[in-house]
């Protein structure tokens, strides 16, 4: 067998294991079930591969920020469409979860209560760098002294949507002064009057082209998040039906009330304000 020169590592080399922690990484499996059941294997990984992907794009939401503050518009872009990308994985990760039918999912149910998804903290935290902010929330989190710090911090500071606006303004677009002083903390209040200024670049794309496209950017990753929702509605309808989840939430109904959350309201809402030639033209007939 050719060998093609490559290196056999010493015992002190950094190797492929070692770097990426792969011993670590597989006795992090650790089952409830006894019996061991073996779908769980398949629930805990899709659960926990779920956070190191929320981990990475709230690392690409802090670098966007950066690039946002620093008007660096093309390496915004970079990294919002890498956030764009990962959501397409969160999103097929939902097949493979499918694959599980109820019974197999009820082998070993009753051994995550009290336990819930809706206990994500990165979850949570991804949705407050988008602007998703909900203060009741953070009660959930105080028996995690990590996790309540962690989004104590992310919920009074600016979103990646309040550093856009800031970004919008400085190019000259009119955002109103109590949209740009608001209180963090408190839930967004969407903006008429924005959703009018934002209608304006839709308007005329090629003159407003770099907001145009920070704009869309913007539009795919909020859509994404709502796909994401509703196949993960599904997927619970589909395996537990209409009943409790684990964590004592309404399961199904609390997350069919989580469908119309819009990070970027304006954005949406522009689209019914934007005047098209066509348009144009028959109000000028009328």
């Amino acid at each position: 067998m050719k060998d093609y020169s490559l290196t056999v590592p010493k015992k002190a080399d950094l190797t492929y294991n070692s770097y990426i922690k792969v011993h670590e990484l597989l006795d992090l499996q650790k089952l409830e079930s006894d019996p061991p059941q073996h779908d769980e294997m398949l629930f805990i990984i899709i659960h926990q591969t779920y956070e190191l992907w929320f981990k990475q794009i709230l690392h690409e939401f802090n670098k966007a920020v950066d690039y946002l503050k620093k008007d660096q518009t093309v390496l915004m872009l970079k990294a919002m469409n890498r956030i764009y990308k990962i959501q397409d994985v969160l999103v097929s990760q939902v097949d493979i979860l499918e694959t599980m039918t109820p019974n197999e999912f009820n082998y070993f149910r009753d051994k995550l209560t009290p336990a819930s998804g809706f206990q994500s903290h990165q979850f949570r935290q991804l949705e407050y760098c988008l602007g998703l902010r909900n203060e009741t929330y953070l009660k959930f989190y105080k028996e995690d002294e990590e996790a309540f710090k962690i989004l104590s911090k992310a919920i009074q500071g600016p979103s990646i949507y309040d550093e856009f606006l800031k970004f919008f303004a400085r190019k000259g677009l009119d955002v109103p002064q109590e949209v740009l002083n608001r209180d963090y903390s408190k839930a967004y209040e969407e903006n008429d009057d924005l959703a009018k200024e934002m209608a304006k670049i839709y308007d005329d794309p090629l003159k407003y082209n770099e907001l145009y496209e920070v704009l869309e950017v913007m539009m795919n990753v909020d859509q994404k998040l709502l796909l994401w929702r509703y196949r993960h509605v599904q997927m619970v309808r589909r395996v537990i039906g209409i009943t409790m989840g684990t964590g004592g939430s309404m399961g199904v109904q609390y997350l069919q009330s989580t469908l119309n959350k819009l990070a970027f309201p304006e954005i949406w809402k522009a689209r019914q304000y934007i005047i098209t030639p066509v348009t144009r033209d028959k109000e000028e007939e009328v």
